[in-house]
């Protein structure tokens, strides 16, 4: 029986997240052949960590049946205390794209040089660390709430290290590193695939048509979230959402994206003054402005106005 590639491509990448990381080569030798390479990271803010404990795991481009997708970066509960995530990563090798599995461990492995940001600058992870069974967060790097989470620490030396760049994957034309011997440790002792809370996460990022780069040009509408099927960090979905609804007239449109634009281009720039990171005040500042432009989007979105002013005046007359 001949399996279409809609249905092999979900298996695929089930396959993907379950094999070893040294069988991957292997895996890659019988038929998986992405020649697309995934699109640069996005430029984000990190939602503040919303319980003690949580650790953040970055965004990256998935990929399935219509093409690469965005899964958003997202605080999660680890599998177990003393453990690290290893993020995932693209690699070019043999004219073809490959998709390298995260992994919980003990210390930190090889996920291909590229500097997916808060704490995970290309080599290591300096976001904070495990201490007598509790979890310590550089605020620094990071970003908590600090009415929940207390147990914090700053270590600013690992900031001007940082390189900026947006390059998604390693290989040519990527990020030119190979794994270091401690790194190629850390593959070598027990870890732990994905828990099924970051399998779910992914699974409705597949889902999500406005996560598809084939649809959003690299700029998905939901890049972070505080929690799985938490807050989404991102207002520009909740637009796309008002226009498709009609809550929102083309006037209100472009005045909202014109905020959210300036507001991205803000960060953006903040970013490349400060090594790739937000000094604490300037994530104060961004967090505020989210909250006025979502509590305006709302607003916008319920004032009375539609972009089919003719309907509702059909809709309000006397049956």
């Amino acid at each position: 029986m001949k399996m279409s590639s809609r249905v092999r491509l979900p298996l695929l990448a089930l396959a993907l997240c379950l094999i070893p990381m040294g069988s991957f080569a292997q895996f890659i030798s019988v038929g998986v052949s992405i020649r697309v390479a995934p699109p640069p990271l996005p430029v984000y803010v990190q939602p503040p960590c919303p319980v003690e404990g949580y650790l953040w795991t970055p965004g990256y481009w998935a990929y399935g049946p219509e093409g690469y997708y965005w899964v958003p970066g997202v605080w999660v509960r680890p599998p177990r205390v003393g453990v690290l995530w290893t993020p995932g990563y693209w690699g070019f090798a043999g004219g073809v794209y490959g998709w390298h599995p995260g992994y919980w461990g003990p210390r930190v492995g090889f996920y291909g040089g590229v500097n997916y940001g808060f704490g995970y600058t290309g080599v290591g992870f300096v976001g904070g660390m495990w201490q007598g069974g509790a979890f310590r967060y550089n605020t620094a790097v990071v970003n908590v709430n600090r009415t929940v989470v207390h147990n914090t620490y700053v270590n600013r030396t690992v900031v001007n290290t940082t390189v900026v760049n947006r390059v998604s994957y390693n290989g040519p034309g990527g990020v030119m590193v190979r794994p270091t011997p401690q790194e190629q440790a850390a593959l070598r002792q027990p870890n732990f695939q994905a828990t099924s809370e970051q399998m779910s996460h992914q699974q409705i990022a597949s889902r999500n048509r406005s996560q598809f780069a084939s649809v959003n040009q690299g700029r998905p509408t939901v890049t972070a979230m505080n929690t799985v099927n938490g807050r989404r960090f991102n207002q520009q979905g909740r637009i796309a959402n008002g226009v498709a609804s009609g809550q929102l007239t083309p006037r209100e449109t472009a005045h909202l994206e014109n905020r959210e634009a300036n507001l991205n281009q803000k960060i953006r720039a903040d970013r490349q003054a400060n090594g790739g990171r937000l000094t604490p005040v300037e994530r104060t500042q961004v967090n505020h402005q989210q909250d006025r432009d979502s509590r305006r989007i709302y607003n916008e979105k319920h004032n009375g106005h539609s972009e089919h002013p003719a309907r509702e005046k059909e809709d309000a007359r006397p049956r």
